[in-house]
């Protein structure tokens, strides 16, 4: 786990650290101190800690022109035990879409698994995005999470399916990512 390091190629373009309405703004990371644990496994000290002991996210980027971020998450996003959603949705969500975000794109590959609860809190997110054309978008989760997330009823709050499944936004810059997903939404 401590060699999963969320994606470091479009710091040129935006870091959290640096940002002075990002919710980890003047965070000190260290590269050879590994102080955060999912379970019993040490993550890289780049993941930044949201209150959850099983649920960690990187702001890749945050673009409040245009009016959208893009998220990385890892670990094990854990409602039912952990309330992860509110963690993401009042110390990370509400913070950005104070300073005009109302489009987010989460990016899962590394959610292990999903565990549910109840879907207030992505109902409320889904309402504040809303209310100025925004909207949830999820890439990359595994077929297994997805499936838990359809199960409780949760993928209705976030645009799921289709191209957004596999998309290999690695080779993007985040603005080709955003409009990419952008022009699927529109669909």
């Amino acid at each position: 786990m401590h060699e999963i390091e969320p994606y470091y190629n479009w710091r040129p373009y935006y870091i959290a650290s640096n940002d002075e309405l990002s919710p980890f703004y003047e965070r000190e990371y260290s590269e050879f101190e590994f102080t955060n644990r999912l379970y019993d496994y040490l993550i890289h000290p780049q993941w930044d800690d949201i209150g959850s002991q099983t649920l960690f996210v990187k702001i890749l980027m945050a673009d409040y022109n245009t009016g959208y971020a893009i998220l990385e998450l890892l670990g094990e996003w854990n409602d039912c035990i952990n309330n992860d959603i509110m963690f993401l949705k009042r110390d990370i969500a509400d913070i950005l879409i104070n300073n005009g975000i109302n489009k987010f794109i989460l990016i899962g590959e590394n959610v292990l698994n999903f565990h549910a609860s109840d879907d207030c809190y992505y109902e409320e997110w889904f309402e504040d995005v809303q209310e100025n054309d925004g909207w949830i978008a999820i890439l990359n989760f595994r077929h297994h999470v997805m499936e838990d997330f359809e199960s409780a009823n949760i993928d209705s709050y976030f645009v799921t399916g289709g191209s957004l499944e596999d998309i290999s936004w690695r080779t993007k810059k985040p603005e080709q990512l955003f409009l990419m997903v952008e022009q699927y939404v529109q669909k």
